[in-house]
């Protein structure tokens, strides 16, 4: 029997991918020198909310998901990020696997509203990886199948200026949401009918007057 434990080293930003990636470098070890001749590995990435403290305008900016602070005893909990998986290559003693992690700026999305509401200056996302998958062996008896086991994980505080910077590479300046087919005709018969020059102007001309500042 195998036994592997999984560390994550470190999360950074794919630079060359289509779509907003980050890529997570996970050390893994076996600890029996059984010869690992391949894995397939699977990973729930959760934040958990709760191994942090947070500003004043961070929990304003939280509001939304987890209400006033003084309710976060009860809604301060850990939600999932992401499902990805991976194949890794064999090794015997240990290995570094380099795990893709597919990112939204979807403002409906539970994780891109708590992302966005982090100060950057500093602060960190704290995730945990939740490792699963099959381990393919070989030995002198041949090839073998196992499971990895549900317990595996690996904790990650991943700075927010980590996440801003993917954000950044692929929307600079922008943002990206989802409205409802009617709401965006009602939006588009807006912007034509006061002769604006895009959606944009139309929500911030909508804003302004409505009393809101825009920045």
């Amino acid at each position: 029997m195998t036994e592997l434990s999984f560390h994550v080293e470190d999360v950074f930003p794919e630079p060359f991918a289509v779509a907003p990636n980050l890529t997570a470098r996970v050390a893994v070890t076996e600890s029996t020198g059984a010869v690992v001749h391949a894995m397939a590995v699977r990973c729930q990435v959760r934040i958990d909310p709760q191994r942090r403290r947070y500003t004043d305008a961070e929990v304003e900016g939280l509001l939304d998901l987890f209400g006033p602070r003084e309710r976060w005893t009860s809604t301060l909990k850990p939600f999932q990020w992401m499902q990805t998986s991976t194949v890794a290559q064999g090794f015997t003693g240990s290995s570094v696997v380099e795990l893709p992690l597919p990112c939204t700026y979807d403002f409906e999305v539970t994780a891109s509203k708590y992302l966005h509401a982090l100060d950057g200056a500093g602060s960190t996302v704290p995730l945990v990886f939740l490792f699963s998958g099959t381990v393919f062996t070989r030995g002198v008896a041949g090839f073998g199948v196992e499971r990895i086991p549900w317990d595996r994980e690996s904790t990650f505080d991943l700075p927010v200026a980590v996440w801003r910077e993917l954000v950044q590479a692929h929307y600079p300046n922008t943002g990206w949401v989802r409205l409802d087919h009617d709401t965006l005709a009602a939006l588009a018969r807006y912007k034509a009918a006061h002769g604006l020059i895009g959606l944009d102007v139309a929500i911030a001309d909508l804003l302004q007057g409505a009393g809101e500042v825009i920045a």
